[in-house]
């Protein structure tokens, strides 16, 4: 009889196996999302020091570090590809973790690392040409918008671009512009995922996150609003209480650091929750192999006897 899987995930259920799995070998997990520290750190402190640059008087300014506000075009740039090559490491090192936990691998620190080797250029080369790809569609979308408003102008139509009128409409194309990334965010969501395990690149990551996440896009952009919005929430909270402190240097490091530590972990839980839901896809699609396909386990990282969560459930007949 036609095995039918039972189609029964949700974000609540990502969640869960997520925390499970992290729980698994919290020491572990949180090592290695240490890559992460500088990206959150950054995310909390430059909106303070822009925030601060624009609210606070000459007096406080004195209070940043020496040339701070004006480091040269060079500076910014090698501190923005550092942020990203952190980045892409807990990616590459925690996906590599979870994945291989699923078979019951014990899977240690040291090998996790030696795991960039050959997961690192691929994960790379998709990011960019994602990337590149987000970017040209927008633009695309900006210059056809931007082409119908010179099309009525030079037809006689007079546009106030003070109107209260153009604005809503402004606020409208940044709105669909907003869709628009969305539905592609969450198409293209296990991307990463599929350059690090599967050790493709390129334009073949994307292609095969579309057929995968099919019937699962409801729980893709369930999972980017939840993280989204709760990373978002604390980076704001952080920031807000930076600023309140007067960016005295003494009580600013504990908004800092707290914010830092708490969206290295929402980052972690995030890229955990992704592969979860890699798992479960391939289930779907019969991707998994008759030892597991009936009943998918993670287990401990470092045991091969103590099983941790049941994620993919097919049921069989």
């Amino acid at each position: 009889m036609e095995t039918t899987p039972l189609h029964s995930l949700s974000i609540t259920g990502v969640l869960s196996e997520s925390n499970r799995i992290i729980k698994a070998n919290y020491i572990h997990f949180i090592t290695l999302s240490l890559f992460f520290l500088p990206l959150t750190f950054s995310l909390i402190t430059t909106p303070t020091f822009r925030l601060a640059g624009q609210l606070f008087t000459a007096d406080h300014l004195h209070n940043f570090p020496p040339n701070f506000l004006h480091k040269p075009p060079i500076s910014h740039l090698l501190y923005i590809l550092t942020l990203y090559i952190f980045t892409l490491c807990a990616i590459a090192t925690i996906t590599y973790t979870t994945y291989h936990g699923f078979s019951g691998k014990p899977i240690k620190f040291s090998t996790a690392i030696k795991s960039l080797a050959f997961s690192f250029l691929p994960l790379v080369s998709t990011t960019i040409l994602l990337h590149l790809l987000l970017f040209c569609i927008s633009l695309t979308f900006l210059l056809f918008v931007g082409s119908i408003v010179t099309l009525l102008q030079n037809i006689g139509f007079v546009i106030d671009y003070n109107l209260i009128h153009f604005i809503w409409f402004s606020d409208f194309v940044v709105a669909v512009l907003i869709v628009i990334i969305i539905y592609f965010h969450v198409n293209w969501c296990l991307a990463c995922v599929i350059a690090v395990t599967e050790s493709n690149w390129g334009l073949e990551p994307l292609m095969r996150s579309s057929y995968l996440v099919k019937g699962l896009r409801s729980v893709s952009l369930s999972l980017l609003l939840y993280f989204v919005f709760y990373g978002g929430i604390l980076v704001f909270v952080c920031t807000d209480v930076a600023l309140a402190t007067g960016l005295r240097r003494s009580l600013l490091v504990f908004p800092v650091m707290f914010g830092s530590v708490f969206l290295m972990v929402v980052l972690l839980v995030s890229i955990v929750g992704n592969i979860v839901l890699y798992m479960y896809c391939k289930g779907l699609h019969g991707e998994l192999g008759i030892e597991i396909a009936e009943k998918l386990v993670y287990f401990n990282l470092h045991s091969d006897d103590e099983k941790v969560s049941h994620v993919v459930t097919v049921a069989a007949d």
